[in-house]
C-alpha cells in the first residue's frame, strides 16, 4: 500500500493542500532553472535580522554611530566577518554578530534594517517572512525593549506596503543569557501577541547551555498561546532536538541537522509532523555538516519529513532562498517536483492562523501552477523558434 503523506490528505474542502496536488506536477521536460526558483512564490521562516544586513548599509550606520568596524569597506568587511567561508565552529561564526549588532543599538538603525530585510526578501518573491531577533541584544545604548519591537514591526509594515510581503516576528531568547532574561522577552513576546509578533524562539550556542533550562520561558509562551520554535540539532546532537520538543514543547525545530543521529527521535517528528527549519549552506558554513553533499535534507525528504528551505542569515552566510533551492537541486538531487512540495511545505509550516493558512495555500498552489506553466510554454517557444 503506497504512503500516504499529510500534504496528499484532502482539507475541509476536499481538496490536498500541498504540492502532490495533480496540477502541481511540473511538466517532466521542465528544467530547474534559478530563473525558474526566483519566479516562484516562497516563504524564508528562519532568518535572523542582525544576520541578514546590507554591507553598505552597516558600513553607512557605523559612520553616522562613530562606530569603529573591522574593515571600511564592502570587501573588506565581508572578509572580516567570514562572509559566505566556512568556519571552525558555531561559535565562530556567531562572532560576525558583534559587527552588526554594533550599529543594531538604536531605533533608526533596527527600522531600517528590518525595512531593507524584508524588501530584498520581497524582491526574490518571498511571500512570507519569519524575522528573528533578540532585544535583549539590542540595548547597549539605553532602548527599552519596547522602542526594539517597535522599530523592527514598523519597517517590517512599511516594506509591506510598498512591495505587499508579509511578515511577523519571533522573539528569540538566547541560550547563553540567563533565563531570567529568556523569561522577560517571552514576557515581551505575550504583550506583542497579535501586533506583529507571531512567535518565540531560543537561539545561540547549544554546547553546555542546555534547552530544559529556559523552559520556564516557554511555559509561559504555550499558557497563552503562543507559537515557538527552537534552534537544536545544529551544534549539538539529538539530545537537543528531543529538550527542545518535550521540555520546551517546540512546534518546529530549527535546523534539526542531527535529527538522523536518533531514528526513534526522527520517527517521532515525522510522526507528529513537526517541521524542520532546514539551512543547508549555513549548516555547512558553522560545520554542522561537512560539505552539501553530506547534508541530510534530501533523507529528511525521502523519509516523508515536513521540512522547509530557509537562508538563516542572508549577509553572513551570503544567500538567499532562490539560492538555496537551486543548491537543494545541483548538490542534492532534489526534483522540481521535489522543490515545489518543499515550498508549499513553507506556507503551510508557516506561523498563521489555520483559516488565513487556508487562504494562502490555494493561492500559492494556483501561482506555482501558472508559473510552471508559463516556464513551460516559454520553453516551447524557445524550442519552435529557428537557432
Amino acid at each position: 500500500m503506497p504512503t500516504i503523506r499529510d500534504d496528499e490528505i484532502p482539507n475541509a474542502t476536499g481538496i490536498p493542500s500541498g504540492a502532490r496536488r495533480t496540477d502541481l506536477v511540473p511538466p517532466p521536460t521542465l528544467a530547474v532553472t534559478e530563473e525558474l526558483l526566483h519566479a516562484l512564490p516562497k516563504t524564508d521562516l528562519h532568518c535572523h535580522l542582525d544576520g541578514s544586513m546590507r554591507l553598505k548599509t552597516i558600513l553607512e550606520l557605523a559612520e553616522q554611530q562613530k562606530v569603529k568596524l573591522l574593515a571600511d569597506t564592502e570587501d573588506g568587511l565581508a572578509k572580516a566577518i567570514h562572509m559566505g567561508e566556512v568556519c571552525k565552529s558555531l561559535e565562530e561564526y556567531l562572532v560576525a554578530f558583534d559587527v552588526t549588532l554594533s550599529v543594531l543599538q538604536t531605533a533608526d538603525a533596527l527600522y531600517r534594517a528590518a525595512y531593507e530585510l524584508a524588501v530584498d526578501a520581497a524582491a526574490e518573491n518571498v511571500r512570507w517572512l519569519e524575522v528573528r531577533y533578540s532585544p535583549a541584544l539590542h540595548l547597549q545604548k539605553g532602548l527599552k525593549m519596547t522602542t526594539v519591537i517597535d522599530s523592527v514591526l514598523e519597517g517590517l509594515r512599511v516594506a509591506k506596503r510598498e512591495t505587499g510581503i508579509k511578515c511577523g516576528v519571533i522573539v528569540c531568547g538566547i541560550r547563553h543569557i540567563n533565563p531570567q532574561t529568556s523569561m522577560r522577552l517571552a514576557e515581551l513576546a505575550v504583550a506583542y501577541k497579535n501586533r506583529g509578533v507571531i512567535g518565540f524562539d531560543l537561539a545561540g550556542a547549544e554546547a553546555s547551555f542546555p534547552a530544559k533550562d529556559h523552559k520556564d520561558a516557554f511555559q509561559l509562551i504555550l499558557k497563552n498561546n503562543v507559537n515557538c520554535t527552537a534552534h537544536a540539532g545544529e551544534a549539538y546532537g539529538p539530545e537537543s532536538i528531543s529538550q527542545a520538543i518535550h521540555n520546551l514543547g517546540s512546534h518546529r525545530i530549527g535546523h534539526g541537522t542531527r535529527l538522523r543521529e536518533d531514528g526513534d527521535l526522527l520517527n517521532y517528528v515525522n510522526d507528529h509532523r513537526i517541521p524542520l527549519e532546514v539551512c543547508p549552506t549555513s549548516n555547512v558554513q558553522t560545520g554542522a555538516v561537512s560539505s552539501l553533499a553530506a547534508h541530510p535534507l534530501k533523507f529528511y525528504f525521502d523519509y516523508g519529513l515536513r521540512v522547509t528551505i530557509n537562508t538563516d542569515n542572508r549577509l553572513i552566510t551570503d544567500t538567499t532562498v532562490t539560492k538555496e533551492l537551486w543548491i537543494a537541486h545541483k548538490e542534492l538531487g532534489l526534483s522540481l517536483d521535489d522543490l515545489t512540495t518543499i515550498i508549499v511545505s513553507g506556507f503551510k509550516s508557516a506561523f498563521l492562523p489555520f483559516r488565513e493558512k487556508q487562504d494562502v495555500l490555494h493561492a500559492v498552489n494556483e501561482e506555482i501552477s501558472k508559473t510552471l506553466a508559463a516556464f513551460d510554454k516559454k520553453r516551447h517557444v524557445s524550442v519552435m523558434q529557428p537557432g
